[in-house]
């Protein structure tokens, strides 16, 4: 028997009343790696520096002035003003290894999507930011054979209502793309819901 511990999700979702767009993460890194309070903390975690590039052509656009951390209020504005929500979709995991690795979690309980989507009624586009938050999505939906490839999408029901699902490369440096090429696929997707 290990004597790994739960960890519950320690934030909040993220959920302007105007989204059309949720971001669905796997879970947030340890809290030692934290240098904002809020979704994709991780200082070496490029998601900020990819809405950056694709919307402001800037990489540091999101970064405090001494570029040692994010600006958390200029992130939320501009969420805001755009209609992008974000979650995760793990409510509650085991962490194998004390690192921010999708491959040291184990999911104990996932989030309701379906609650989620109840609370921003406009929403009509997903993306999972990784392969753990797609597995963890599809999960809830079994029927759903097909998977989008990295940067494509498929299109799901979800009481009686139809989403555009897409894959996007995670924004971890460990995944084998760089940051301009991860940032063509989400602004594709940006592009596609009408936010670019």
């Amino acid at each position: 028997m290990n004597d790994y511990r739960i960890e519950i999700h320690p934030l909040q979702p993220f959920l302007p009343s105007n989204a059309i767009l949720l971001l669905l993460g796997s879970f947030p890194p340890p809290r030692s790696k934290w240098r904002m309070d809020f979704f994709y903390p991780n200082f070496q975690n490029d998601m900020w520096r990819i809405m950056g590039v694709a919307f402001f052509n800037d990489k540091d656009h999101f970064l405090t002035e001494d570029k040692k951390s994010f600006n958390k209020k200029r992130i939320i504005c501009f969420l805001e003003e755009k209609g992008i929500a974000i979650f995760d979709m793990a409510h509650k995991v085991i962490r194998h290894k004390e690192n921010a690795s999708d491959r040291e979690l184990e999911v104990v309980a996932p989030i309701d999507i379906r609650s989620v989507l109840l609370q921003i009624p406009s929403c009509r586009f997903l993306a999972a930011t990784g392969e753990k938050a797609m597995d963890t999505l599809l999960s809830q939906f079994p029927s759903v054979e097909k998977r989008p490839s990295i940067g494509n999408f498929i299109e799901i029901p979800i009481d009686e209502q139809l989403y555009r699902l897409y894959r996007m490369p995670s924004s971890s440096r460990a995944y084998p793309k760089s940051l301009e090429e991860k940032a063509s696929f989400y602004a594709k997707m940006f592009h596609d819901a009408g936010l670019l």
